[in-house]
């Protein structure tokens, strides 16, 4: 791939994630404009595919760079544990 991707950040979150409504975590994305479409649709195919990743939104800008943003449902595991206080 001769294009640069990098993660950017959204609101305040880590690692360029972010939970929103508590439902989806999403991650942006910017693609520079010196990345072909067919790099471009490589990369978000992996990000699908092994992140889990789907598309929420997309921009392109004047400049030809791009913004992706992706998101994931956000899966809570609650403990099968119960609490036993009898002893």
């Amino acid at each position: 791939m001769d294009g640069d991707l990098t993660t950017g950040h959204l609101a305040r979150a880590s690692h360029g994630f972010v939970r929103m409504g508590g439902q989806y975590e999403y991650r942006m994305l910017t693609i520079s404009p010196a990345t072909s479409g067919n790099d471009a649709r490589q990369m978000l195919t992996d990000e699908a595919e092994y992140g889990r990743w789907e598309l929420a939104r997309t921009r392109l800008y004047a400049g030809g760079e791009r913004r992706v943003w992706l998101r994931r449902k956000i899966i809570r595991v609650r403990s099968t544990f119960e609490d036993d206080d009898e002893d």
